[in-house]
């Protein structure tokens, strides 16, 4: 049978971990804790105007264990159709390695188109009113400007999901000054912009 072949171990191995990443995944947002935004949080930062491959593949823009999950369900499905197709025609399975290069592109192409689609519906990194007083009590870092009283910097700092954020802080102590790079705590909403101290716990970034 074609699903247990030898030649098909590999797609059937994709299929299965794709069952248990949606089964921890469903499983996580139970307990109110979503592994795919704990793994999101692991990755590096991408720009918005990035290209090549990453762009390509929408990596920044979706959600990691998403965009792994759509790989590989194109992958195992294409794998099987391959096989399939070189049983009716030929009348034997190709061997697993030779299968498995096709279906690695169908796999990929599946992470751009469905992706594509993804990423134009799923909210951006931008602060949204809905989640600006949730930023109060988060810790994050200067990336742009010199933030003193009177006049503000841009931070860049994580929500509870893992989100990045870009927001204008000042400092709440009028003798403070934030420079580029300074790790900051922020403690309360000030019109459009936060008020924040050095953060005592670097470990909150």
């Amino acid at each position: 049978m074609i699903w247990f072949a030898q030649e098909t171990w590999p797609f059937g191995s994709a299929l299965l971990l794709m069952l248990a990443l949606f089964i921890i995944e469903g499983s996580g947002l139970l307990f109110g804790s979503s592994p795919s935004g704990w793994l999101d949080g692991l990755m590096p930062d991408m720009p918005d105007s990035v290209e090549g491959p990453l762009g390509w593949l929408h990596l920044g823009k979706v959600p990691f264990l998403i965009l792994l999950g759509i790989f590989l369900a194109g992958f195992s499905m294409s794998g099987y159709a391959i096989q399939a197709f070189s049983n009716t025609l030929l009348g034997s399975l190709l061997p697993a390695w030779l299968a498995a290069v096709p279906a690695t592109l169908a796999g990929m192409a599946s992470v751009s188109g469905v992706g594509g689609l993804l990423a134009r519906v799923m909210p951006g990194d931008e602060t949204t009113a809905v989640s600006e007083m949730s930023l109060i009590g988060r810790a994050g870092v200067v990336v742009q400007g010199v933030a003193r009283r009177g006049s503000a910097a841009q931070m860049k700092l994580r929500d509870l999901h893992g989100r990045t954020h870009y927001v204008l802080v000042e400092p709440d102590l009028a003798e403070d000054t934030f420079e580029e790079g300074a790790a900051v705590l922020l403690v309360k909403k000030n019109g459009a912009h936060y008020m924040g101290i050095r953060n005592p716990h670097p470990e909150l970034i």
